[in-house]
């Protein structure tokens, strides 16, 4: 069980993306299993939705242990790039498959959305080859859709998002520079996220 969950949403462990996911690990800390990553590359599931929401596909053991991991965790951090003004398929898919009706959110009578995993709180990494200058024009559709089409739906709020932009050209400086806030973002969360949260659904025969 951890206190806090890091998904790291890229299929490369070379990228930064990866990089910006330990060094919030490590700056939050490893001790009593406070916080745990998931990164969705090493998991063995289907990121495709077969038969959509017609028929339900049966949860491999990898993408039932992440689902706990999401009801186990206080607060969720999300570390991905910004592709095609949406985010990688591997993590998309991940969310399609891991959010289901009636485990992590549900529709009222009158057709709103009622999130399940509500008392939970998160962040967004959002690293973007686009430049800061650019997002007057094009903005962040990937944060929109990770933050508030996503996990705000399923109830987890506040979800803040943190957006780090121009990587292709970014100097060995800056990196280190965002690498540093990621680590100081993991320790400001460990102070105040520090007891794990009793599991509120249990999943184990999903």
């Amino acid at each position: 069980m951890s206190s806090v969950l890091v998904i790291d949403g890229h299929p490369n462990p070379g990228s930064l993306t990866a990089a910006m996911a330990l060094s919030y690990v490590a700056g939050s800390g490893s001790g009593e299993g406070s916080t745990r990553l998931l990164a969705l590359r090493d998991l063995d599931f289907d990121i495709h939705m077969r038969f959509g929401y017609r028929s339900r596909m049966p949860i491999e053991p990898d993408l039932a242990d992440a689902r706990q991991a999401l009801h186990d965790a206080r607060h969720i951090v999300i570390a991905a790039p910004m592709w095609w003004g949406s985010v990688p398929a591997l993590l998309k898919g991940f969310f399609d498959r891991a959010l289901l009706p009636h485990q992590e959110y549900e529709m009222t009578p009158l057709g709103l959305p009622r999130g399940l995993l509500r008392g939970r709180s998160g962040r967004l990494l959002l690293l973007s080859d686009t430049p800061a200058i650019a997002l007057a024009f094009s903005g962040t559709p990937a944060a929109s859709q990770v933050a508030r089409r996503t996990m705000r739906f399923c109830g987890v709020r506040p979800f803040r998002v943190h957006r780090f932009m121009g990587v292709g050209k970014a100097s060995e400086a800056r990196i280190a520079g965002w690498l540093s806030t990621a680590s100081r973002l993991g320790a400001a969360d460990a102070r105040r996220i520090p007891v794990p949260l009793l599991n509120s659904l249990d999943l184990s025969r999903v």
